[in-house]
């Protein structure tokens, strides 16, 4: 059972990455310098590769979250988007930042960026507690 919250919590978090830069897409590709043609679309090769990256980094993420929650004695819904919320903000994000920073890219991208981790992390801890 505790693989399939795990998953689930993963689930929820690339979903969540899907329509997070669907929405973003556009000041994401501006802030990251991704080139695009006259039609908006990037132009880059369509690897699957980074959608099964983040696929795997999320299981990753949501597993040691669900350790680190299981230590803690996280179990309620508030303690769990709290404490996702935290490991976004206070771990991946800065992580985020610093490489952005080393790389010369934009404040912007950090923020889309990060802004992901933060309620992605708060989407895992949620499901994780709940399931």
């Amino acid at each position: 059972m505790e693989y399939l919250t795990v998953f689930a919590a993963a689930a929820g978090a690339w979903i969540f990455g899907a329509i997070w830069y669907m929405v973003l897409s556009k000041p994401w590709m501006a802030a990251a310098g991704i080139a695009t043609g006259p039609d908006g679309k990037p132009q880059v090769g369509g690897s699957a590769l980074p959608f099964v990256l983040s696929a795997v980094a999320m299981v990753v993420v949501a597993g040691f979250m669900r350790h680190v929650f299981s230590m803690a004695g996280v179990t309620g819904i508030g303690d769990g988007i709290l404490a996702g919320l935290g490991v976004g903000l206070f771990f991946i994000s800065p992580w985020i930042m610093i490489n952005n920073a080393y790389a010369g890219r934009t404040f912007k991208l950090t923020l889309i960026d990060g802004g992901y981790a933060v309620f992605g992390c708060a989407i895992i801890g949620a499901v994780l507690v709940v399931i």
